[in-house]
Parts: structure tokens; C-alpha cells; sequence
């Protein structure tokens, strides 16, 4: 049973300048630090931190939360299944507001197109 949506959209290019002003300061606020090991695997693509950004924002709106005082891009660390598919792991904060909703399981779809990162996360029983 569906409790909860959350869903965000990231310009590509909106990131890549934002790395450009702040750098490496940017992806440490977004990545936990084994996040930030992938992200320079994958040369600190502006993609990549893209659609972790997406993926937890919209984990936090299907939290009902937002990035904020009870969630915070720390608390929610993005991965993948050993078949490729995205997982999310909540931690501190995040999981105890999982709970408030009475969820048992996160679905995370993460998409890209170009200019663009999707992120769609499901809260179900």
C-alpha cells in the first residue's frame, strides 16, 4: 500500500555551475563520504551529483519533511542494488520520520537525460 510521493526534477547544468563557484564544499554538503568516493570514480561528474540531489529531495518530500531541521542530505545516502537498481539508506533523523508514516519500504527510481536528473521515491507498507 502507497503512503507516500515525493518526486524532484535537477537542471544538469544548474549543478555543474554551482560545483564551479563552491567546488568540492558542494558535494560534501549533498554526499555522505562513501557517496563522495563515487562521485570522484566518476571524475565529480555535475551528473551524478544531479541525481543524488533529486533522489534525496524527493525521499525528504515523500517524508513529508523537506531538507531541514528533521532530515538532512546526510541522513539519506544513496546506493545501488548488486543488480543495478538505486537503494536508499536513512539514517538518524530520516528513518525515524520513515516510522511516523508507519512504512516498512523506500522505492527510489533515478533517471537522466541530458540536461536533466528525475527522481521519483515511493513510501510503502
Amino acid at each position: 500500500m502507497v503512503l507516500s510521493i515525493g518526486t524532484d526534477i535537477v537542471d544538469v547544468k544548474r549543478i555543474e555551475k554551482i560545483i564551479e563557484r563552491r567546488g568540492e564544499r558542494f558535494g560534501k554538503r549533498i554526499l555522505s563520504p562513501d557517496e563522495m568516493i563515487e562521485w570522484h570514480e566518476k571524475n565529480s561528474s555535475p551528473a551524478f551529483l544531479a541525481k543524488r540531489f533529486a533522489a534525496k529531495e524527493a525521499i525528504s518530500k515523500a517524508l513529508g519533511t523537506g531538507i531541514g531541521k528533521h532530515v538532512s542530505f546526510q541522513n539519506i545516502i544513496i546506493g545501488n542494488e548488486a543488480n543495478g537498481a538505486p537503494k536508499a539508506s536513512l539514517k538518524h533523523g530520516a528513518d525515524k520520520e520513515m516510522r511516523k508514516f508507519g512504512a516498512s519500504k523506500l522505492l527510489l527510481s533515478i533517471s537522466d537525460e541530458r540536461e536533466y536528473a528525475l527522481a521519483f521515491a515511493v513510501l510503502s507498507k
